[in-house]
């Protein structure tokens, strides 16, 4: 059996924080290894293919693309940048032999970086440096290396990976250096390090063939597509595979597709061999972390661990008064046959059925549940979920919460009440460097539990102008109560249409999410309460008209403009006793019990 080097390809994947420039790079490589034609209208940011990746600037699957450059084909994958994804990035990280580490030249190595730089140094794979955006005013790239050279040491890098190559990059003018004085005009330096840095695959080819299930994909004229980077051995069309599941069960299928990746697209081949990175078709119930093996030699390759959920939300079907109106999948078995169905391609995420209409939905963060919601809003479903909540483990006897490490970023003058919430929050300081700017970097632990609802708390504090980034730090002890949100709801007392006299006496109670003209139902959350409880108010209610004419008092009523509220801040705003509910068109907040007199006799009952 002889150990063949694949000369001909390179394996690589990119990781970086978001929005440090790592999907504009591979538009400039692209463009430069001539992937599009002079008089091609290219779409900026051409790998993030999904509509919200495009809106929100962040990678959320992985994506892959080929570029040929003097005869080497250079595989690329795209991992997300967010830690919420990671189970996407751990499976990534198997299929290469090196990772494209792209940090800003002036924010260095962020803690989203972090957690998947961890990952590809505990594979041994050799990363390369991109010290990316070099052309802003306030780049510091020789300080930001030090603080890569840092955090390689602090994630335990050996010697080899402590020793990588840096190129300095614009992307956005695709621009690549070996020395920022350099005088240059493309991206040649950033090819010429991946050939010689990069190692080419090794394996066996003449032996039986063996590949591990990555990622899926979907296609409705091929159905569902297994992508990974074939182990060893060689695959033709129409050749029969054993698919090993992780029960150890084989069953036996004919290979009706090979696809490689040359640029964007895919590439219909007749085989492929040891280092290419395919994409097979004929496999129909194949899943992420399964093998598809020789039918003749089936052995198994070892199975990727993926991180465990931390957070739970219910998933329910929609039963308020305008419940059916506004989606097209509205019923609980539409709602059931598309949650198990995502459990097919998004395998951090855990559904469990509690009753025929209410499913538990276990994710690795709130991004990662929300972009789920979103995705499933736009497909024209309608539901309703529940308040997040964190999920503990025991062991020995104790009771563990999920920690995140939580980086913010805040002007000197906002320090005090942002430290002030997070130590009510349970957050412990580990760091405080002082930043460039007048911004101050502080460095927390901190419960998930502590996390939840604090983004919007902390918008308001900092004027906007805080960064906030958390990662998955791990398992720790308990850390005891937290506060819940310190005001109430403004609550409808009645079903009809927002009037503008109605929303005009409401405003004086709190901050209104909505304007004049729009339908509410009894129950439906309309605000927040600038007191501790709830308020019941009438916003549909019209002034009484009386015969008698009084001089400027019909003057026109001054509504102050609502705080329009995402989904993401409406996940945040709820309580254990309230709902967000999604349709198509709205998102909506709601009482769980929608009548008011059945609501305080709840209330009543608990204080006895």
């Amino acid at each position: 059996m002889e150990l063949i080097t694949r000369d001909d390809i390179r394996n690589i994947a990119i990781i970086a924080h978001v929005d440090h420039g790592k999907t504009t790079l591979v538009d400039a490589l692209l463009k430069q290894s001539h992937v599009f034609r002079n008089n091609e209208k290219v779409e900026e940011r051409v790998m993030d293919s999904n509509d919200l990746e495009r809106e929100r600037g962040i990678t959320i699957l992985s994506k892959n693309t080929a570029i040929m450059y003097n005869d080497v084909k250079i595989n690329i994958i795209d991992t997300p940048g967010h830690a919420d994804f990671g189970g996407e990035v751990e499976r990534v990280l198997k299929m290469v032999d090196s990772v494209l580490l792209v940090v800003d030249s002036y924010e260095g190595p962020m803690p989203q970086t972090k957690f998947v730089l961890k990952k590809a140094l505990e594979l041994e794979l050799k990363p390369i440096v991109v010290i990316n955006k070099i052309d802003k005013p306030n780049a510091r790239p020789e300080e930001v290396i030090d603080e890569v050279f840092d955090l390689f040491v602090e994630l335990g890098a050996n010697d080899e990976q402590l020793d990588f190559p840096v190129v300095y990059a614009s992307a956005r003018e695709g621009i690549a250096k070996y020395e920022v004085e350099d005088e240059n005009s493309d991206m040649t330096p950033l090819f010429e390090t991946i050939i010689e840095k990069v190692e080419a695959p090794k394996g066996y080819i003449d032996e039986s063939f063996q590949m591990l299930v990555t990622t899926l994909d979907n296609n409705e004229y091929v159905g569902r597509i297994a992508i990974g980077k074939i182990h060893r051995g060689t695959i033709k069309k129409n050749q029969t595979v054993a698919l090993i599941r992780k029960d150890g069960t084989k069953s036996n299928y004919k290979i009706s597709a090979i696809f490689t990746y040359s640029g964007l697209n895919k590439i219909d081949v007749q085989e492929a061999s040891m280092g290419d990175i395919v994409a097979l078709s004929g496999i129909p119930d194949c899943n992420i972390g399964e093998t598809i093996a020789d039918s003749l030699q089936p052995e198994a390759l070892p199975f990727v661990n993926i991180d465990e959920p931390t957070l739970s939300m219910n998933f329910m079907v929609n039963d308020s008064p305008f419940a059916g109106q506004e989606g097209e999948y509205v019923t609980s078995r539409h709602l059931r046959d598309r949650l198990f169905k995502e459990l097919e391609t998004n395998v951090s995420l855990r559904v469990k059925e509690i009753t025929p209409e209410c499913f538990e939905v276990s994710g690795r963060g709130e991004l990662h549940l929300s972009i789920l919601i979103e995705t499933m809003r736009r497909e024209g479903y309608e539901f309703q979920v529940s308040k997040a909540n964190v999920i503990f483990k025991e062991e020995n006897g104790k009771k563990l919460e999920p920690i995140e490490f939580l980086t913010i970023d805040v002007p000197e003058e906002f320090m005090g009440p942002v430290m002030e919430k997070l130590g009510a929050r349970k957050a412990e300081m580990v760091n405080m460097t002082s930043a460039v700017n007048g911004y101050t970097r502080l460095e927390f632990k901190i419960p998930a539990r502590g996390l939840i609802g604090f983004r919007s708390e902390f918008m308001t504090d900092t004027k906007g102008n805080g960064i906030m980034n958390h990662v998955f730090h791990g398992y720790d002890d308990y850390k005891g109560e937290i506060p819940g949100r310190s005001r109430g709801s403004l609550v409808s007392f009645e079903e009809g249409e927002s009037i503008t006299y109605g929303l005009y006496n409401a405003q004086e109670r709190g901050t209104l999410f909505i304007g004049a003209g729009v339908p509410v139902y009894e129950g439906m959350i309309v605000g927040e309460c600038s007191r501790a409880e709830d308020i019941d108010i009438n916003v549909c209610k019209g002034k009484k008209l009386t015969n008698t004419r009084a001089s400027g008092s019909d003057d026109a009523l001054k509504l102050t403009p609502p705080r329009k509220m995402t989904l993401e801040q409406c996940l945040e705003f709820i309580n254990d006793d309230e709902l967000v509910e999604i349709t198509p068109k709205n998102i909506r907040m709601r009482k769980r019990v929608l009548n008011s007199s059945e609501r305080k006799k709840i209330i009543s009952r608990k204080k006895k």
